[in-house]
């Protein structure tokens, strides 16, 4: 019986883009969120948003990529050291997320906050803005290709769709056509022993790789 390899973990990330904006003591903080694939995106993504937040005092940053051997960054852009992309990075590590990016834009109302209240405003200009775009997980899915002959094509698909597996994408040739099938990394060895019972072993399921699908966090 093919098996994928070992599978990718799930993690945590943002549903959506987005930007959220409170106001402490007459300065603003708008922070604006986005997914990133890498830190080449992240990079991007912050410098757009200082290109066009231009006319702010800072622009301060943090984001964390990676699944597994993750890489974090942050910078208080002008603020007083420490009092602001420290803990704008820990918000998004204590939320446990990755490939997110975070940039807070502030505005000074001409009244100081002091370290212990930047710490604050910067931490809860993030905290505020991930509630407002919402996490969802992103779990591990195990591809396989499925061989069928063109007369049984069309019943397998029937059928794996009935049973409540993913079909993701037929492929049509010659000899036959091959049905994509995502399987949850848990279900693989159920799908398996389905597969054979279904066409009464003359298919199998060949392994791919993998994908991730998405599940919003309420």
């Amino acid at each position: 019986m093919p098996e994928p390899s070992p599978h990718p973990p799930s993690y945590l990330t943002i549903r959506r883009a987005g930007s959220h904006e409170i106001e402490i003591k007459k300065s603003r903080f708008l922070c604006h969120l986005a997914r990133v694939a890498d830190e080449d995106e992240a990079q991007a993504f912050i410098a757009s948003v200082r290109k066009q937040f231009w006319d702010a005092r800072h622009n301060c940053t943090a984001f964390v990529v990676g699944e597994e051997h993750r890489r974090e960054r942050s910078s208080d852009d002008g603020e007083p050291s420490g009092t602001a992309g420290v803990p704008m990075l820990e918000v998004l590590r204590r939320r446990g997320l990755t490939d997110v990016v975070a940039v807070v834009t502030r505005y000074f109302g001409g009244i100081k906050l002091g370290a212990g209240g930047l710490v604050r405003a910067y931490g809860s200009s993030v905290s505020e803005a991930l509630d407002t775009v919402g996490l969802l997980e992103r779990r591990p899915v195990a591809l396989f290709s499925v061989a069928a002959d063109h007369t049984r094509a069309g019943r397998l698909e029937n059928e794996l769709r009935a049973a409540g597996h993913s079909v993701r994408d037929l492929a049509y040739g010659a000899s036959g056509v091959r049905i994509e099938v995502g399987v949850p990394a848990a279900g693989v060895t159920d799908f398996h022993a389905w597969l054979a019972e279904a066409t009464g072993g003359t298919s199998e399921a060949d392994p791919t790789g993998w994908s991730h699908v998405e599940v919003p966090v309420e």
